[in-house]
């Protein structure tokens, strides 16, 4: 049977070959790791692909092609962080702009409109995003970017990709969705509608806890080359090596967030009969209010959960309790982590109207057994 062309191939295969060829010279099957700061050249000014690194590596360049064919996008560049990409990102507008952020946006990305880029003159407005007509009421002429979360960070809430594209286009608006969350293997926010897509690479897609880097994908091809532009000027790309472990991440995204996602479940499950749970929020709970979009627009609903207990001591005493969930920021790796919001990931929207429960405990469910997981929750809600 002949092997179907590669924009035919399933998603487990994509992640492993996509801009991934075995190495020409000796035939090596992993993209090797260029780590050189500049290229020599055969004749002035003629380099044979790259003049310099900050615009452009081959490893770099492999990670890109690879995620761009995961998220189904005709391009993705690769940035030092996730806040890097979005800076870059927030470039491409001019002061006097707007940008729409959902209620439960991810506290770095607040921050940096808020307390940076607002200076510069780049404004924002905030709105529930589960609600189509506080949207479409809360887009101004000015807006030029709505930016959804869906699941959101740490509420987990579910916005309806294919409906805000659809309102935030008819008032001449891109639809930027932060995919950290549900990664593409779970959710694919361009076929939904969307218009660019950035990540946190530090989390699912690298998915072992020992590299910072981020992402923009995007079919639309004069915002790409845009960017691409920005990514040279600005020069916030990450190192080969990064980009490497990076890579080797997408590899394996597709049985970690199976394995993450059946943990996840396990454990909603479990937290959600507790008597010393006042409420699990997590889409794959029926009650969930944002469950049915959720089954509609994802493959499955992730790992992460969040649940709120009686009082903020008593957040911390849980977070603090734990053995095997790790009390650390960051999410989506190997290990089960876990955190208090309020002082911690979300310290820098306190006072502003995206401030978290500080009765609120968010979970990254790892990759140990969920009955361990299980065990650990049970022992520290005690």
């Amino acid at each position: 049977m002949a092997t179907p062309p590669r924009d035919a191939l399933r998603f487990e295969t994509r992640a492993i070959h996509a801009g991934q060829e075995p190495e020409e010279l000796y035939g090596a099957v992993n993209v090797p790791i260029y780590q050189t700061s500049t290229y020599a050249q055969p004749a002035v000014g003629r380099p044979k692909r790259y003049d310099y690194a900050r615009g452009g590596n081959p490893t770099r360049e492999a990670f890109q092609t690879a995620l761009a064919s995961l998220e189904g996008g005709a391009r993705a560049l690769a940035f030092a962080s996730g806040l890097a990409a979005e800076a870059t990102l927030l470039l491409t507008l001019r002061p006097g702009d707007r940008v729409l952020l959902p209620d439960d946006v991810y506290g770095g990305t607040y921050r940096l409109l808020a307390r940076v880029l607002s200076a510069w003159g780049l404004e924002h407005d905030v709105v529930d995003m589960t609600d189509p007509d506080a949207l479409r009421d809360a887009i101004r002429p000015e807006t030029r970017l709505v930016w959804v979360e869906t699941p959101t960070n740490p509420l987990l809430k579910i916005v309806d990709v294919a409906a805000c594209a659809e309102i935030a286009h008819a008032a001449g608006a891109r639809v930027v969705v932060d995919n950290t969350f549900a990664t593409p293997y779970l959710q694919r926010p361009l076929e939904l509608g969307a218009d660019v897509v950035v990540h946190s690479v530090t989390k699912y897609l690298a998915g072992h806890s020992d590299l910072v880097m981020g992402a923009i994908v995007t079919s639309d091809e004069e915002l790409a080359e845009r960017l691409a532009f920005l990514q040279n000027a600005v020069g916030a790309v990450p190192g080969p090596m990064d980009c490497y472990l990076a890579l080797r991440g997408l590899k394996t995204l597709a049985v970690r967030m199976r394995a993450h996602c059946e943990g996840a479940r396990a454990v909603a499950g479990f937290l959600a009969d507790h008597p010393k749970v006042a409420r699990v929020h997590y889409p794959g709970l029926p009650h969930h209010p944002g469950h049915a979009v959720a089954a509609r627009q994802m493959a499955d609903f992730g790992g992460m959960v969040s649940f709120e207990v009686a009082s903020e001591a008593e957040a911390i005493r849980i977070a603090e309790s734990t053995e095997l969930f790790f009390l650390a920021e960051s999410l989506g790796g190997v290990e089960s982590l876990i955190e208090v919001p309020a002082p911690m990931t979300h310290a820098s929207v306190a006072g502003s109207p995206l401030e978290v429960p500080p009765t609120l405990i968010r979970l990254s469910v790892g990759l140990e057994h969920p009955e361990d997981l299980i065990a650990d929750l049970a022992r520290a809600l005690g």
